[in-house]
């Protein structure tokens, strides 16, 4: 019996950080460990075109996902590794979903509200930002995953990816999965600097990046942001700083926030912050040692595409049919 397939991407367009890691790449290791899946990560390569970018880093940035990838632990023989743009029948598909896709829900989720508010001053709000989640469901529906790992920000364009493909396989036929979530479990990681705004690489002092030096890493945590006392207690509405350091502690080491509490009862944040400079610094090291020639990876990132591809046309074939388009 075939195991259902599960798909997730990471866009290109920076650094990564340990919001990235908690987030995503910790979750995809289990997911692809579980052994309950098929799984496909790609480069969404693509879907970074939406945000200015230096065409020159761009490609350093494919592989610098690709690297990260593999430096958390997903191993290119029990999930399929591949770019985006590496098959192109997900944009052909995206053309085909945006003639059935009501603009009206497009303007109306929350992360291109606050995308398109954000766009430098001056600057015209891109069409990509708008249509970002009919990508986003090319990119699912193309392979028939039936399961999505995303977090509580993203609910929103996966009910849409629903929605569409509903709407084909009514007007249509039976064609295409209707995705299920599968809800990350880490809380949302904060700033260093700011408890209050979830950690980015816009605020670099505040963001512990996942290829950050142990000698960076001291230093960012020692002056994390706390609270008022010395008391190591977890409060997200009277302890903010505290809460989000053990929010880090926690996810990182798999201790319950309790026991990590029971831990330092009668310590101070000199001692927690010691010790969570030293599990920040083993968990990231991976990604600090760990190498991948582009040799290597275009390796990876070919033989999974050619994989992906095979699905990818197959499934066009099928769709087109439905349309009626002729397959020459």
């Amino acid at each position: 019996m075939n195991k259902p397939i599960l798909i997730s991407g990471i866009q290109p367009d920076g650094r990564l950080h340990l919001g990235n890691y908690l987030g995503a790449l910790k979750n995809f290791v289990e997911l692809q460990n579980s052994g309950k899946y098929q799984c496909y990560f790609f480069v969404a390569d693509y879907h970074s075109l939406t945000v200015s970018f230096n065409p020159k880093e761009k490609t350093e940035e494919i592989f610098g996902i690709a690297n990260a990838y593999i430096a958390a632990g997903l191993n290119p023989k029990k999930s399929v590794i591949f770019a985006q743009s590496q098959v192109p029948e997900c944009t052909e598909l995206f053309w085909i979903l945006n003639a059935i896709a009501p603009i009206g829900e497009l303007e109306r989720m929350t992360q291109y509200k606050d995308k398109a508010a954000n766009v430098l001053h001056g600057e015209a709000v891109n069409a990509g930002l708008l249509n970002y989640p009919i990508l986003m469901a090319a990119d699912i529906l193309l392979y028939d995953a039936k399961f999505v790992p995303v977090g509580e920000d993203q609910i929103q364009h996966l009910e849409l990816v629903r929605t569409l493909a509903r709407k084909f396989n009514n007007k249509f036929g039976a064609t295409f999965v209707e995705p299920q979530p599968l809800l990350t479990k880490t809380s949302k990681i904060m700033s260093l600097k700011d408890p209050n705004k979830k950690m980015s690489k816009s605020q670099p002092d505040g963001c512990l990046f996942l290829d950050d030096s142990p000698q960076e890493i001291e230093k960012k945590i020692k002056s994390a942001v706390t609270d008022s006392g010395n008391e190591v207690k977890y409060s997200q509405e009277n302890k903010a700083g505290i809460s989000n350091l053990m929010d880090i502690y926690s996810a990182l080491s798999e201790m319950p926030v309790s026991a990590i509490e029971e831990k330092y009862k009668g310590k101070g944040y000199g001692d927690f912050k010691k010790d969570l400079i030293k599990i920040v610094s083993d968990s990231l090291k991976p990604f600090r040692s760990l190498r991948t020639t582009h040799y290597a990876l275009r390796t990876i990132l070919n033989a999974g595409a050619k994989k992906t591809k095979k699905i990818a046309q197959a499934k066009m074939r099928e769709v087109k049919k439905k349309l009626g388009l002729p397959l020459l």
